[in-house]
C-alpha cells in the first residue's frame, strides 16, 4: 500500500513542480478528495448508498471537490487546486490530470435516456481549468482540453480541443506531446485555431497566385509564338 502511495505522489510531483516533498503533496485537496472517493466508491459498489453519500459529502466539505461515489477512476489521477465536479457515470483512466473548476457533467435526467450520462476520459488526458466536458462522450487517450473549453462531442486520440464549442487545433499531436503540457494547451499563438485557419488561407492564396502567374506566363509565351 505504501509503495502504491509513494508511486502516486511521485506521479503528481512529475506533473507539478511546486511541491518540495511527498509530505507536501499529502496536503493537496485533490489527494484527499481521491482518498475519500476510494472509500465512497467501495461502499457504493457494496450498495451501501447512504454511507457512500455520507463519505462523499464529508470529502466535499473538506476539499471543495465533488466526486460522485459511482464514478470510476483509474491510477495516478491528479486534481490540481480543486473546485471540480465529477458525475456518477463518469469513467477516468490512468494518469489523467484535471485542473481547477472542471466539470465532467451529464445529460439532463428529463430526456428519458437512462444509464451512461457522463463522459469517459481515456489514459493520459489533460483537462485545463474551467473546462466543461458534458454528456456520455469519449475523450481519447493523451488528448488535451484547453481552459474554458466546452466539449460535447467525442474527442479523437491525441487531439487538442479549444473554444466554445470545443474544436481541435490543426497542429500534429507529435509536435507537442513529447512532454507534459500544463493546463492542456501549449501557450503559443501558432496553436490557436483562428490563427491556423488564417495561415491555411494564406498558403492557399499563395498557391493560387503561383498558378495564376504560371498561367499568365504560359499565355504570353503562346502569344509570342503566334
Amino acid at each position: 500500500m505504501f509503495g502504491r502511495l509513494g508511486a502516486y505522489l511521485d506521479s503528481i510531483k512529475a506533473r507539478d513542480p511546486a511541491p518540495r516533498s511527498r509530505a507536501e503533496i499529502l496536503l493537496y485537496p485533490g489527494v484527499w478528495a481521491l482518498g475519500f472517493h476510494r472509500v465512497a466508491h467501495r461502499l457504493y459498489r457494496a450498495r451501501l448508498f447512504f454511507l457512500a453519500r455520507a463519505v462523499n459529502h464529508l470529502g466535499r466539505f473538506l476539499t471543495v471537490i465533488d466526486i460522485h461515489p459511482g464514478a470510476r477512476i483509474g491510477r495516478n489521477f491528479f486534481i490540481d487546486h480543486g473546485f471540480t465536479v465529477i458525475g456518477e457515470t463518469a469513467e477516468i483512466g490512468d494518469d489523467v490530470t484535471i485542473y481547477q473548476n472542471v466539470t465532467l457533467g451529464g445529460t439532463s435526467p428529463d430526456n428519458g435516456i437512462a444509464g451512461k450520462r457522463h463522459p469517459t476520459i481515456a489514459d493520459g488526458v489533460i483537462i485545463g481549468s474551467g473546462a466543461q466536458v458534458l454528456g456520455p462522450i469519449h475523450v481519447g487517450a493523451r488528448a488535451r482540453v484547453g481552459a474554458n473549453a466546452v466539449v460535447t462531442r467525442d474527442v479523437p486520440e491525441g487531439a487538442v480541443m479549444v473554444g466554445i464549442p470545443a474544436r481541435p487545433t490543426l497542429v500534429d499531436s507529435t509536435a507537442y506531446q513529447r512532454d507534459f503540457v500544463p493546463y492542456g494547451t501549449p501557450c503559443r499563438e501558432m496553436l490557436d485555431p483562428q490563427t491556423q485557419k488564417i495561415e491555411l488561407l494564406r498558403c492557399e492564396l499563395e498557391a493560387l497566385r503561383r498558378r495564376f502567374d504560371a498561367a499568365v506566363a504560359e499565355e504570353e509565351e503562346r502569344r509570342d509564338r503566334a
